[in-house]
């Protein structure tokens, strides 16, 4: 089964200072973005193809893009990922040391955490993520 919040212990003299949950609104504009895409690519696919009835393109990418939007939708929206004054840890086991980000950025409505051994973390479907990034970079300067 896959854990949705983190499942690490706190060490000691550690302690949670925020929490980033996934906005619902962030996650439907993504979702509606990615069925325009895929409604795009099928009628463009099916003009290439000689198709007359392009429009099908359009319906079957709405289909598809909307049956795995309504189906992970309860699970990606209750996805927690921790900062705390050691480390932001997300999901089950999955820990970045703020010590050992070396990247922050944004990338789509999801904050990227790059780590020194080149692991990358998404922190999707935040709403604020210029926010995100500044709470979790005031974190690591209290640290250094």
């Amino acid at each position: 089964m896959y854990d949705l919040t983190p499942t690490a212990k706190l060490e000691a003299g550690e302690s949670v200072i925020a929490s980033f949950h996934p906005d619902r609104g962030a996650y439907w504009k993504d979702y509606i973005v990615l069925a325009a895409l895929a409604m795009a690519l099928g009628m463009g696919a099916l003009f290439f193809a000689g198709n007359p009835h392009i429009w099908t393109g359009a319906v079957g990418g709405i289909a598809a893009v909307a049956v795995r939007a309504f189906y992970v939708a309860s699970d990606e929206l209750q996805v927690r990922w921790d900062l705390t004054n050691h480390r932001l840890m997300g999901p089950g086991e999955r820990i970045a040391r703020l010590d050992d980000i070396t990247g922050l950025r944004t990338f789509g409505s999801a904050v990227q955490i790059v780590t020194s051994t080149g692991d990358k973390h998404l922190l999707k479907f935040q709403a604020d993520k210029p926010k995100v990034i500044a709470q979790i970079r005031a974190v690591m300067g209290q640290r250094g």
